[in-house]
């Protein structure tokens, strides 16, 4: 009798790690003309500078870093979103390899990595490897400081990933 294949593991996010990521997220700094403006990082009060959906880094729209001054349309904040999304998705993908992995704690993860690109050195990844679901939730809690201060908001988006994770 052949083994039964298993399933596919997650390797896009998901509704509810997307649903996660734009409530932390949100689309700040949206005027009446339909523009999007840069906006400082709460933590620093300065670099790095982040856009729409919590874009930083590179301004793929017009060139350049994104920075104080940058500005985008709806559109441009969505598509950005939808391409860090398919990156962030390989790079948590290629973190846990073939580890057994749930759509929610998949999403959890991309949402934890779109939000402190550190899914190759957390200590919540090789939890996660080693099947340790309550440890590796137990983790998320760990990545609440910006700027060396505990943020409060860091503090909700890591208890929501952690429920999404052991959901």
């Amino acid at each position: 009798m052949p083994d039964t294949p298993a399933p596919p593991l997650p390797r896009r996010v998901g509704a509810a790690g997307i649903a996660l990521i734009q409530r932390f997220e949100g689309c700040a700094q949206l005027h009446t003309d339909g523009m999007v403006d840069a906006y400082p990082d709460p933590a620093t009060g300065g670099p790095p500078w982040t856009i729409g959906w919590g874009a930083t880094g590179r301004d793929t729209f017009h060139g350049g870093r994104i920075r104080q001054g940058t500005r985008w349309t709806q559109a441009q904040c969505d598509q950005r979103l939808e391409e860090d999304l398919a990156r962030f998705a390989d790079e948590v993908a290629a973190a846990i390899g073939d580890a057994p992995t749930t759509q929610n704690q998949f999403d959890a993860l991309v949402s934890f990595h779109y939000n402190t690109g550190a899914i190759a050195r957390a200590t919540l990844t090789r939890k996660h490897i080693m099947g340790d679901s309550k440890g590796a939730a137990r983790e998320f809690g760990r990545w609440v400081r910006a700027g060396g201060r505990v943020m409060k908001g860091l503090t909700r988006r890591r208890m929501a990933e952690a429920e999404l994770y052991l959901a």
